[in-house]
């Protein structure tokens, strides 16, 4: 079995401690494993997302392309997160954010169909599907009241305190877009804050 399989299912594991053996090798046989270099886009804006992927190593942005042209991320998910547009996947809709790799990416993947048969077949993975909506979701939620309730500030030091190992691993005009500021804005916020 694959490293980034073990993970995986040490996640699911973790998500439903009751799956018995049996359970776990009929989810393990309907993954499947995709290598993707960097600046590869495992989802493209406009298509429809036929399997959700597990990051097993690796780093990816999702982003979305506004009206001017502008490239606007929203979100970065490294080993032991999913890269999905939960939304557009669960209804098979053409999704409006594309998932591209910073880093080598190796992603597990999951049909839509193989999921709908495992909760078919399986009832206890019902329970992983809801927890992984509910997951996305609070992530979902906790961007779009940053950017109602906090500052570009107090979005930086969140993103330091949530997302230590990635600060080194993205682009500062990655950052910029993410938190929604000018890279001038950023780098007045990182003297403030080396010099109180």
């Amino acid at each position: 079995m694959e490293p980034g399989t073990e993970l995986y299912l040490e996640s699911l594991k973790a998500i439903c401690p009751t799956l018995t053996d049996h359970e776990l090798s009929q989810f393990a046989s309907k993954l499947t494993l995709k290598e993707l270099q960097k600046k590869a886009l495992f989802i493209e804006a406009g298509t429809v997302q036929k399997a959700i992927g597990f990051i097993a190593k690796g780093l990816v942005r999702s982003f979305y392309v506004d009206r001017d042209g502008n490239e606007i991320t929203v979100g970065f998910y490294s080993e032991g997160e999913y890269a999905t547009h939960y939304p557009a996947f669960i209804t098979q809709k053409p999704g409006s954010y594309t998932i591209q790799c910073l880093e080598p990416t190796t992603m597990i993947c999951l049909s839509y169909e193989d999921i709908q048969w495992l909760y078919q077949t399986f009832p206890v993975f019902e329970r992983y599907g809801r927890l992984i909506a509910e997951e996305i979701l609070k992530r979902q939620q906790a961007r779009i009241e940053s950017f109602i309730f906090k500052t570009a500030e107090e979005r930086y030091l969140d993103f330091i305190k949530h997302h230590p190992t990635l600060f080194n691993r993205i682009s500062l005009s990655h950052l910029c877009s993410y938190l929604g500021i000018e890279r001038q804005s950023l780098t007045r916020i990182r003297q403030k804050l080396a010099h109180p």
